[in-house]
């Protein structure tokens, strides 16, 4: 140890201690816990460390470096073994005694039932065959390095176990994409297509040019000049001997065997049940029991109503034409545009900057982790959206980040950075996340997993709470707002009509380029999302109207005496929670506060 600097001896304490707090902060209270209890919470705590195992790089985006030189094992044993541990698990579960329980334990039960339950109604559809898309699987693997914290010497020497591990984790892909071009169980073609070019990105001449190499590029003088040749020199040969062919096997499967393979339709429903699947995929997503008819019925009518609302302001600004040419004038004045992607990086930076002093009139309790902005990949960037948030890992070591889109700046208009920034930082989701994150005494699980109605519903209301800290200064602005909500009610319909009632994919983004006024690139990568992820589009619009929905509710119930800053310290105050769950709570507290 003497031979570290004060900064890397300070690393490495903090990260002995992290990595103590991950394997111990579940058992605070282990010692008080007797009966039921204590057999809740070993089971949590064995589920947690059979999660982490089951999930190496999950584990690292947290920050348990147990796992730092393995990936998921994707082979059909690990994966019937992954699936047989989920049932015994819940039988486990449902030999506690419920009734035995305090009132949070109940809730952990209930919380914890309801997504092991989850996990198991899916595995009959082979979730994992549909894994890789346009925007997320092993093409982009290299990303996982955002994630990662290289301080001591080990961690160079796990990524190069990484690295020389890759090609077996490519090999099962494979077969994983095989196994389903056998069955019928494919990607469409129309995002499909897209991968080869990615792929291709990978496939550099030089393996110090690799995306993969990065960590290699700089290593800091704790470790020797000789060691750092060594791993630099070994992480080469890796690259060029193992991840460079992998990925070189990868366009040939993909070319010759896979795209031939994939479908020509873009629904989930022309794939073996896929519309018992699509159905799984609403409930899951919204956490409620309505059913993909009805889900496009309620987007068709915010549809309707947030139109409406777009009307009012293109009246307000004396536009003369009608509600298409005021899109199209909008996706195409110059005043709403950047044409340097620097300059749109710094307007993010600013925006953010602006919006942290002005969470506190709504907000009792704010999370003590810090978040960053930073650009989305090169690799990824013109295949994925406008931005993306990454949550701080689980010891604290590393903040939150607002990932944005600066590929072609000319499509990034300024009226969405406003609106944009409040959904993806704070309010909402980088104030929800860690929020709960830095929850006390209570299961991991709760902590750092979630349910995305209410994740990405708290973003989109989030998005709403930026009209009242005054971040809408102007109709266009306004506009921009309303064409983030309109974004998301589209979603609603274009998600079920796609995956349920036959739509094609030219029709959905017909439908979208007639609602909102988003670029036709964000749009068709919209749609090319939705059409990879079935369902998971459903999460937003219906979270964000039960939210919604519960503040009317208590703001009627208790008049002069609703708090807005309480009420929302209650909504986020149980971490994530299944939509009737959340109103259960919400509920509770008007009651209460009206008895007192």
């Amino acid at each position: 140890m003497t031979g570290l600097q004060p900064a890397r001896f300070t690393a490495l304490l903090l990260f002995i201690l992290a990595t103590q707090w991950l394997t111990q902060v579940s058992s605070v209270a282990a010692d008080e816990r007797t009966g039921p209890a204590a057999d809740l919470h070993a089971l949590f705590d064995r589920e947690w460390e059979q999660r982490m195992a089951n999930y190496p790089a999950w584990a690292s985006v947290l920050g348990d470096k147990r796992y730092n030189r393995q990936w998921t094992d994707l082979s059909p044993s690990a994966i019937e073994a992954r699936h047989a541990g989920n049932l015994t698990l819940l039988a486990d579960l449902e030999a506690i005694p419920r009734d035995g329980l305090g009132a949070e334990d109940q809730l952990n039960y209930d919380l914890f039932r309801h997504q092991l339950a989850d996990r198991i109604e899916a595995e009959q559809f082979k979730p994992w065959i549909y894994a890789v898309n346009m925007r997320d699987g092993i093409q982009t693997e290299n990303e996982l390095l955002d994630s990662l914290r290289f301080t001591v010497q080990s961690d160079w020497e796990d990524w190069l176990a990484r690295l020389r591990a890759f090609p077996v984790y490519m090999d099962q892909t494979i077969a994983i994409l095989e196994e389903g071009a056998r069955e019928g169980r494919t990607q469409p073609r129309a995002i499909m297509q897209r991968l080869p070019d990615q792929v291709r990105q990978q496939l550099v001449a030089d393996p110090a040019d690799s995306p993969f190499y990065a960590p290699f590029l700089e290593m800091p003088e704790v470790i020797s000049p000789a060691d750092q040749a060594r791993l630099q020199e070994e992480a080469r040969a890796a690259i060029a001997e193992g991840v460079i062919p992998a990925y070189r096997r990868f366009e040939t499967f993909l070319v010759e065997r896979y795209l031939p393979a994939s479908r020509d339709s873009v629904g989930i429903s022309d794939t073996p049940d896929g519309k018992a699947w699509y159905a799984n995929r609403a409930r899951h997503f919204t956490t409620t029991d309505m059913t993909p008819e009805q889900i496009h019925q309620l987007g068709l009518a915010e549809v309707a109503r947030i139109r409406a609302e777009m009307q009012a302001i293109i009246d307000e600004v004396g536009f003369e034409g009608d509600f298409q040419a005021f899109l199209t004038w909008l996706r195409t004045e110059p005043r709403f545009r950047y044409e340097d992607p620097d300059q749109l990086f710094e307007a993010y930076l600013a925006m953010s900057k602006r919006i942290d002093p002005l969470l506190t009139p709504l907000f009792g309790k704010l999370p003590r982790t810090p978040y960053g902005v930073r650009p989305i990949p090169d690799i990824s960037a013109p295949d994925t959206t406008t931005a993306y948030y990454m949550p701080p890992s689980a010891d604290g070591l590393r903040p939150g980040w607002y990932y944005v889109n600066l590929y072609r700046p000319q499509d990034r208009p300024t009226y969405e950075i406003p609106v944009l920034s409040v959904h993806e930082a704070v309010p909402g989701h980088h104030l929800q996340i860690a929020l709960a994150q830095e929850m006390q005494d209570v299961p991991r699980f709760r902590r750092f997993g979630g349910f995305t109605a209410f994740v990405e519903g708290w973003g989109l209301y989030s998005e709403s709470l930026g009209e009242e800290m005054g971040l809408y200064e102007d109709p266009y602005d306004r506009f921009g707002y309303l064409t983030y909500d309109m974004w998301r009610a589209v979603r609603l319909v274009v998600d079920t009509g796609m995956h349920t009632l036959g739509w094609s994919r030219q029709q959905a983004i017909d439908f979208f380029k007639e609602n909102a006024a988003k670029t036709e690139l964000d749009i068709v990568n919209e749609i090319d999302r939705y059409i990879g992820w079935p369902g998971q589009a459903l999460a937003y619009k219906v979270g964000q109207l039960k939210i919604r929905e519960l503040r009317a509710r208590a703001t009627q119930a208790l008049g002069e005496d609703f708090d807005l800053r309480e009420f929302h310290d209650l909504v986020l105050g149980a971490g994530a929670l299944p939509l009737n769950l959340l109103e259960a709570r919400v509920d509770g507290w008007i009651a209460a506060r009206q008895a007192r």
